[in-house]
């Protein structure tokens, strides 16, 4: 069965082109040193299935609430609440989430996910500095700029000299330098930022597709230090969020912030595979298909946020069913009952990398 699309939806995503259309999230890998980059024809490597949820959990200390659906809104997400934090970015606030840390130790302390392929990105990662003191933690890029990527290296800081002027990257690096502070080198982590000087992510006014005008379901709330994000269904079992995507030149259409840098997480081996589904059953995708599907489920040492983005079309659609892991996907590439495309059909062979970490773990509730 086709899926059908209201004629304002049809509007919107027919101006983004066919690779617009087909924009969504997920993916996962192994060792970090092992690059997923995939050639344009080749099929992914072979891997177990992941267990899909069998009940609901959440795996994120700073998720205040969620729902996996809702009667408030036509469209067909749910919702999560996060607590949020405060930084500072050249003297002026910026606020941000905390979803994923590379250390284990500091994954446990933090309530975040453990994510080991975050440290095969050191190369991408920007430094965030942060204080023991109480002070508000200083970043060195925001969503504002071409360099700015969701994954950051924390530099812990030292002050030996309270002179020191410590408001911003440049300056820490200079009282560093200069002997009045020292820095140590932490956790890699994903702190999506989400409100920052001159723009913030965009609010789905209309809360009716995927994309929308965007993946947040009410402004940031910088008074009640909370935000609300879509909650998506993935397959096998998660709910996911959409903050970031390394493709610029869609970003805008996407309603998403651009994240260039994290593109060369899928050569470094930080990334892995998900599948978004260009036809087939009516569904709660990114193209009003079935849910994606990715190998691992979040909190499994094969498990990224930062997913590298593939799109499968069946070739004939008297075939369709619904697929539910990643072997399924893998055994109908092969067979040429899927064609399989690097990102999307209009940027293949070039594929990219979409930021959508898993704040909640639950059964899949899509059955075609």
């Amino acid at each position: 069965m086709q899926t059908q699309i209201s004629r304002r939806q049809f509007i919107r995503l027919s101006a983004l082109g066919s690779g617009g259309l087909l924009l969504a999230a997920c993916g996962v890998s192994t060792q970090p040193p092992t690059p997923t980059a995939v050639p344009p024809t080749a099929v992914p490597p072979i891997k177990a299935p992941a267990a899909a949820a069998q009940e609901e959990k959440v795996l994120i200390s700073d998720v205040l609430d969620y729902q996996l659906t809702s009667d408030e809104w036509p469209g067909d997400f749910g919702s999560v609440t996060f607590k949020l934090h405060e930084g500072q970015y050249n003297g002026e606030p910026i606020y941000f989430i905390r979803t994923d840390a590379g250390d284990s130790d500091f994954a446990a302390v933090n309530g975040l996910v453990f994510v080991p392929l975050l440290n095969a990105g050191r190369d991408v990662a920007a430094p965030l500095y942060m204080f023991s003191d109480g002070r508000a933690p200083v970043f060195s890029r925001t969503p504002a700029e071409e360099t700015y990527t969701s994954l950051f290296q924390i530099k812990n800081v030292t002050v030996s000299d309270n002179s020191a002027d410590l408001a911003t990257a440049a300056a820490i690096e200079q009282a560093a330098a200069d002997g009045k502070a020292a820095l140590e080198d932490g956790s890699f982590v994903n702190y999506p930022v989400v409100k920052w000087p001159g723009g913030e992510l965009a609010e789905d006014t209309e809360r009716e597709t995927y994309l929308g005008t965007g993946q947040l379901l009410e402004p940031v709330d910088t008074d009640k230090m909370t935000v609300t994000f879509k909650l998506h269904q993935c397959f096998p079992g998660s709910r996911y969020i959409v903050t970031d995507t390394s493709i610029a030149a869609m970003a805008p259409m996407m309603s998403l912030p651009a994240s260039p840098p994290n593109a060369a997480l899928m050569d470094s081996g930080a990334t892995d595979e998900i599948w978004v589904f260009a036809n087939g059953l009516a569904g709660s995708g990114v193209m009003g298909f079935q849910p994606a599907i990715f190998d691992s489920q979040a909190g499994q040492s094969a498990w990224s946020p930062f997913w590298n983005h593939f799109t499968v079309k069946w070739t004939d659609e008297s075939q369709v069913k619904v697929l539910r892991n990643s072997t399924e996907i893998r055994d109908l590439i092969s067979s040429g009952g899927l064609e399989l495309f690097n990102g999307v059909p209009d940027s293949h062979p070039t594929g990219f990398v979409v930021n959508c970490p898993v704040p909640v773990l639950a059964p899949n509730t899509f059955t075609g």
